[in-house]
């Protein structure tokens, strides 16, 4: 009996021949646990897409980017990551509070690699680790069900050139995001960031924000 494949899919392997194949894959590739070489890669890592599922059952995907290491391997079956400031929305981390179920792809750009990894998570702002991730406002707690590596085949082949600069720790003070430079938001930012706009550059039109994101800037 297969653990991840269900009626869908045996009827699309058996109409294309793959039921063999891909029981095959499921046999050799499919993990339980996290070994040293997985570890390794995913903590390598500068940026993941997370995939969630909203309070209707409609799936939605997310980047997550920071610098290397910002997400931990705790132990054999369970990573963690920071919930950094965002736009306000906390789409997939309110998604992770409702729903639980996630998906997570760790991808390598400049020697194509990928790892799937699925699992159910949580969400803390009393994580033990929150004093480990710098300008984390929560941690999110993954528990794997399974992964596994996927053919690199399609990847295009891209290379860093450099970390974003809003991502925490690489400077003395992290740059406040563009956005929140821009008029219609000065009268609903938090409290954190209020007066922050008119010392960090002044308040900006939202077509000058545009511009700027057009030019890569925002």
């Amino acid at each position: 009996m297969s653990d991840i494949y269900g009626d869908t899919h045996r009827s699309l392997q058996d109409t294309f021949e793959t039921r063999k194949l891909a029981d095959r894959l499921e046999e050799i590739i499919v993990q339980k646990e996290i070994g040293e070489e997985e570890q390794a890669f995913i903590e390598s890592r500068p940026m993941f897409f997370l995939s969630s599922v909203d309070q209707s059952g409609q799936p939605t995907v997310s980047y997550k980017g920071g610098a290397p290491g910002f997400v931990k391997v705790v132990d054999k079956t369970t990573i963690a990551f920071p919930s950094y400031d965002g736009n306000g929305m906390f789409y997939s981390i309110g998604n992770i509070q409702k729903t639980t179920k996630v998906g997570i792809l760790f991808i390598d750009f400049e020697t194509p690699h990928r790892i799937r990894f699925h699992g159910e998570a949580t969400v803390s702002k009393d994580d033990s680790l929150m004093s480990e991730f710098v300008e984390a406002e929560m941690v999110v707690r993954v528990k794997l069900s399974k992964m596994w590596i996927n053919c690199p085949r399609y990847i295009h082949k891209y290379e860093l050139k450099e970390l974003s600069h809003y991502v925490p720790g690489q400077k003395e003070k992290t740059p406040l995001a563009g956005w929140k430079r821009v008029d219609l938001m000065q009268d609903v930012l938090p409290s954190k960031d209020k007066g922050r706009p008119e010392k960090e550059g002044g308040i900006i039109s939202i077509e000058k924000w545009i511009e700027d994101v057009h030019k890569g800037e925002g």
